[in-house]
């Protein structure tokens, strides 16, 4: 598929993976709206590309989200890649964190569909890319709120595609594993095949150009969460 002369709005645009994703769909051509809550960095990245315009946005907040549409326009797809995370054990529990987790990785992509859906559907015609992880495949340790949310994002996505599979509306869920962003610097242990933004976000478009409803990355790593669905989950939990 060609993005040339396609408005694509990045949620979650200002660092790490849609910052490096805005990079490369602009040089295909594509049209940008930048959304994130940091207006500064939302604003140097546009400037430094042609088509592109920042847009503040809070993804927490609903009328926040409806101002956001207002300026970004009618878009031809949309890429949600906003995220939060905290590394917390169930004994760790800290509700403020958690019910954060899933405000901004579930609920705010909630509030971000709710806008432009309906416009796709009328028209029959979009793109929508939900950004998800390896972690919602299973349950993990040290994954409270953050799991979770994602698995409601997978499953969300799932929803979608099939509602919308007969119609020109394409939809995929994006599954990567660890990327180095600051979100993935809090954690204390040995990330395997942890990926820099920029090799993750050359997948993430190789994936947007497929016809592929779900994809996950990098190989092999992804294999352990795909397969290990199937396995019981005193042996996948095990594993970690």
């Amino acid at each position: 598929m060609s993005f040339a002369g396609k408005t694509y709005w990045l949620i979650g645009a200002s660092e790490g993976l849609g910052e490096a994703l805005s990079r490369l769909l602009s040089a295909q051509g594509a049209h940008l709206v930048l959304s994130a809550r940091n207006h500064g960095k939302l604003a140097l990245l546009a400037a430094q590309l042609p088509n592109a315009k920042a847009v503040k946005v809070d993804v927490t907040s609903a009328d926040s989200m409806i101002v956001a549409k207002q300026s970004a326009g009618t878009v031809d797809g949309m890429v949600y890649i906003a995220g939060a995370y905290d590394p917390m054990r169930a004994d760790q529990w800290n509700s403020e964190r958690v019910m954060k987790m899933f405000d901004v990785n579930l609920l705010g992509a909630v509030r971000a569909l709710g806008e432009v859906v309906p416009e796709m559907v009328a028209r029959n015609t979009g793109h929508l890319v939900l950004i998800g992880s390896l972690a919602s495949y299973r349950g993990l340790p040290g994954a409270i709120g953050y799991g979770a949310s994602k698995a409601g994002l997978m499953h969300l996505g799932e929803n979608l595609y099939t509602d919308l599979r007969t119609t020109d509306i394409k939809v995929q869920v994006i599954n990567p594993g660890f990327i180095e962003t600051r979100l993935t610097s809090k954690n204390d242990f040995k990330m395997p095949q942890i990926m820099s933004a920029e090799n993750a976000a050359k997948r993430t478009l190789k994936l947007m150009k497929s016809k592929r409803f779900a994809g996950a990355f990098p190989t092999p790593f992804k294999w352990i969460f795909i397969l290990g669905k199937l396995l019981p989950y005193k042996v996948f939990s095990r594993m970690f």
